[in-house]
């Protein structure tokens, strides 16, 4: 599986929802792997990555689903993800020493992609 940049005009982010969560899960992985953190942390950010990857991990499941309620099931945990990727990232935004930007456009990237799957699944649904 590929996941080549394709993007919008001017080098915005990708059209396609199942790329812009693969770039996301990137972007979180690359923040995790340069954190230094106590070990109290370590479970956090362990989480915070299971909830990422699993965002884009249930988006592509999903695609390969056998019929429609099969893949909105999958949008819906990769929605949930999305949601619980949020808490995580805001947990640790006000309780670790970290770069507050940096964490808030992650945030804002999570709010985003659980806006355009939520609009999938209800789209989906009339």
């Amino acid at each position: 599986m590929e996941f080549e940049e394709f993007v919008t005009e001017g080098g915005g982010k990708p059209f396609n929802i199942r790329q812009r969560c693969f770039y996301f899960s990137r972007t979180v992985l690359e923040f995790v792997k340069t954190a230094t953190f106590d070990m109290v942390f370590a479970s956090v950010f362990d989480q915070l990555v299971r909830a990422t990857t699993s965002i884009g991990a249930n988006v592509i499941e999903g695609k390969a689903g056998i019929n429609k309620n099969d893949w909105l099931k999958y949008l819906g945990v990769a929605l949930k993800s999305a949601n619980e990727t949020k808490y995580w990232l805001c947990l640790i935004r006000d309780t670790f020493e970290c770069n507050k930007e940096e964490i808030n456009q992650m945030v804002a990237e999570a709010d985003e992609i659980s806006k355009i799957i939520a609009s999938i699944i209800i789209n989906a649904n009339k």
